[in-house]
């Protein structure tokens, strides 16, 4: 694919305020016809610019997960590590979010868990045997106090 112009920019735009919008809805939103706009939408999947679609669930009254933010430091940050650390990563559908950081550690990890005891589960079974890990620092939040998407700003 080719770099995203002024209207592919647009579509992922709207498409971030709501993955559910009609394609009639979208494609008239951005001037193009349907098809045309099926068309781009199809490329940026393809071409992995939209990896998928998911849906925000408000935790308090749908499930009782509890996020735990976990802060990764390697042994060394060549990119021979770093490599074989995020391939690690992305083998353990537990991590739901990886972060490249700066700063005072190398990786910022979100896992969701019901209980500790499957904390450490993660952590002893998982965490702990990642590719290079010197430290690993995990702080459990209290609740979400924001997780949403832009507000409506057509």
């Amino acid at each position: 694919m080719t770099a995203l112009d002024t209207i592919d920019r647009n579509i992922l735009r709207l498409l971030r305020l709501d993955a559910r919008v009609s394609n009639a809805s979208l494609a008239s939103e951005v001037g193009l016809s349907p098809s045309a706009c099926l068309r781009r939408i199809k490329l940026m999947e393809q071409a992995g610019v939209i990896r998928g679609y998911t849906a925000l669930v408000d935790t308090s009254q749908a499930e009782t997960a509890i996020a735990v933010i976990i802060n990764i430091t390697l042994e060394r940050q060549t990119e021979d590590h770093l490599d074989r650390f995020e391939a690690a990563v992305r083998k353990h559908p537990e991590i739901r979010e990886c972060f490249l950081m700066t700063g005072g550690s190398d990786y910022l990890l979100r896992v969701e868990v019901a209980t500790a005891g499957d904390f450490e589960r993660i952590h002893k079974d998982i965490l702990s045997t990642l590719p290079g890990v010197l430290r690993i620092h995990s702080s459990f939040s209290i609740r979400n106090v924001l997780a949403t998407r832009p507000k409506n700003s057509r």
